[in-house]
């Protein structure tokens, strides 16, 4: 029977969201961030978080920065005990896959580093993965159906990565070797 979404939830940067209602779904836009959409198929309770890197970068003995929701270890975390506390049994877990594109020519491979860290993830926590879209160069718009599993995924056209090279300056002329006098 196919349900028809009358509520969506945009999922942005460092949020994460569960839900049991089939009349609602969740939506984010991914460039080089993933989003991870997990859900209990018996239990018919799902979830998706956004997250924008795969660890902090700083060295901060900061515990709160740590369990910072853009980061991808606790925004797993998060989601998942979330989806426990509605129900879901952690052995009917399924996961899909979305994101880590490579954005830039110019800069480190951001995107690569966080589904490598997603698969990983889910890997490690016996979490089978049904399905991935990860990588390439364009930036994807996500919605997932929390009480389904059921996910679709447009590509945004004209968000391609620009592997043009840096621009140089245009040559200066030379200056004329002859000399006019008047």
């Amino acid at each position: 029977m196919m349900h028809f979404a009358a509520k969506t939830i945009v999922i942005v940067q460092g949020e994460f969201r569960v839900s049991t209602r089939p009349d609602e779904q969740l939506q984010t836009i991914l460039g080089s961030c993933v989003a991870a959409c997990i859900w209990d198929p018996e239990a018919a309770v799902g979830g998706m978080n956004h997250f924008l890197l795969a660890q902090s970068q700083s060295n901060s003995a900061n515990p709160l920065q740590e369990r910072d929701n853009r980061y991808g270890v606790h925004a797993m975390e998060m989601l998942i005990n979330a989806l426990l506390r509605l129900g879901a049994r952690r052995d009917a877990l399924r996961g899909k896959l979305f994101g880590g594109a490579k954005i830039s020519a110019h800069l480190r491979d951001i995107g690569s580093s966080n589904a490598d860290f997603a698969r990983n993830f889910l890997r490690t926590e016996s979490i089978p993965c049904l399905a991935e879209s990860l990588g390439g160069t364009l930036a994807r718009r996500v919605t997932f159906h929390p009480a389904t599993g059921r996910a679709r995924q447009l590509l945004i056209p004209g968000t391609q990565l620009d592997e043009t090279p840096l621009r140089t300056p245009p040559p200066r002329p030379t200056p004329p070797t002859q000399v006019e006098l008047f």
